[in-house]
């Protein structure tokens, strides 16, 4: 079999999916996590026993040059987020095509979803996790406990599948979800106007800007999907408080205070919290924040991108070039697109540098480029599910567009 031709002036973005997919599945939908270097025996071992040693282990991984993973004894894992950004594409594959193999694909990945999701017994409804110990600054998890940001991805894959297909099983998974958000996680604060959430349900004060709004998104669309305003006073308290932290230039930074994380105004944390924040507004037609929208917009845009397409690592920050940075960039601003905003030039530019640089043609995606080399292995989750689902949004925009331009 011929591989697909490499460079966006011959590439079909819908061979270029096929071919992706086509990589993922023969690993079995599993593969190597950006965090995962304390799913080494070895580092486990001599490094996992406190937080500092554990987070050289994981970051020593991370920052590797080459993917030191298979010497560390790392395995491949299934990544619940990964999954859900494959059945994203998928659903938009199938709404582009009405190919019903994308929709039946999408449907066998929900069903493994709901079969890895973390144990029903320890917590309220349904939540997901990472496969691997994690360390950050604010917090220690051991594999497999569920955090905030997987469990809103995987709702946002179940959201999706209900409005295609109206089977009541995906919005019911959903609303178990709305559970372990609402009785599980740390409330770090709240008050009649705002809600934080903590990003998983340990003792934690770290508030990472993107929770609050990726679950006030959630419970707004499962309110406008069930029909109910059971959740509208939680979703609004917890886009508020998210959208009271941005700076009057239009930027978030990763935590507040922003002095709690050496992460300051990052690529795809900010596509993150643009999306929630237009979700929410087209599920409750609460338009009040627009202008807000707007304005990270046009920040997103300028600060986090170059005149090639590539992505900035942070707004004061160049490099490393990363993969999933481009394709937030192509989800953000296809939504926007798809939405009336004029950013075909920039989606153009983004595909193009991420099809000349990042892309091998025999499926698969690079992690970084730096600027003297470039990091030549494929993270599953991180490079090929983020960039499926973002080229799927970028495809589906364009159809989208072209259809409503050919409407005499």
């Amino acid at each position: 079999m011929n591989h697909p031709p490499h460079g966006p002036e011959a590439a079909d973005i819908d061979q270029v999916l096929d071919w992706v997919y086509t990589w993922s599945t023969k690993q079995d939908l599993r593969g190597f996590n950006k965090h995962d270097g304390l799913n080494s025996p070895v580092l486990r071992f001599f490094l996992g026993w406190a937080k500092w040693p554990r987070i050289i282990a994981i970051q020593s991984v991370m920052r590797a040059p080459v993917n030191i993973r298979p010497l560390l004894g790392v395995q491949r894992t299934i990544n619940p987020k990964g999954l859900a950004l494959f059945t994203l594409g998928l659903l938009h594959r199938y709404s582009v095509s009405q190919n019903n193999t994308y929709l039946s694909e999408a449907e066998r990945i929900l069903q493994i979803l709901y079969e890895c999701r973390s144990d029903g017994e320890t917590w309220s409804g349904n939540c997901w996790g990472y496969p691997y110990p994690w360390q950050d600054l604010g917090f220690f998890a051991p594999t497999n406990t569920p955090n905030a940001v997987v469990t809103s991805f995987v709702c946002e894959a179940y959201l999706q599948a209900y409005r295609i297909t109206r089977k009541t099983e995906y919005l019911d998974t959903v609303s178990s979800a709305l559970r372990f958000f609402l009785q599980d996680l740390t409330v770090i604060e709240e008050t009649a106007e705002i809600l934080c959430l903590g990003y998983m349900p340990l003792p934690m004060t770290m508030r990472v800007m993107d929770v609050s709004i990726l679950v006030g998104a959630v419970l707004a669309q499962y309110g406008k999907l069930a029909d109910t305003a059971e959740y509208t006073v939680q979703a609004k308290k917890l886009v508020n408080f998210v959208v009271s932290r941005q700076t009057d230039y239009g930027a978030w930074f990763y935590t507040d205070p922003p002095e709690d994380s050496p992460i300051g105004h990052d690529n795809y944390h900010t596509g993150f919290i643009l999306d929630a924040l237009w979700r929410y507004m087209d599920a409750t037609g609460n338009w009040e924040w627009k202008t807000r929208y707007d304005l990270g917009l046009d920040f997103y845009a300028g600060k986090l991108f170059n005149q090639d397409g590539s992505p900035r690592w942070m707004s004061d920050k160049n490099y490393p070039y990363d993969i999933h940075g481009a394709a937030q960039g192509l989800i953000t601003f296809s939504l926007a697109l798809k939405n009336g905003y004029d950013h075909a030039m920039l989606l153009e530019k983004i595909h193009n540098w991420a099809m000349n640089n990042m892309y091998d043609p025999e499926g698969r995606f690079y992690y970084q480029q730096n600027k003297y080399f470039t990091k030549k292995f494929t993270l599953l989750r991180w490079c090929n599910a983020w960039m499926f689902r973002a080229l799927s949004a970028y495809h589906y925009a364009i159809r989208k567009t072209q259809k409503e331009e050919t409407v005499p």
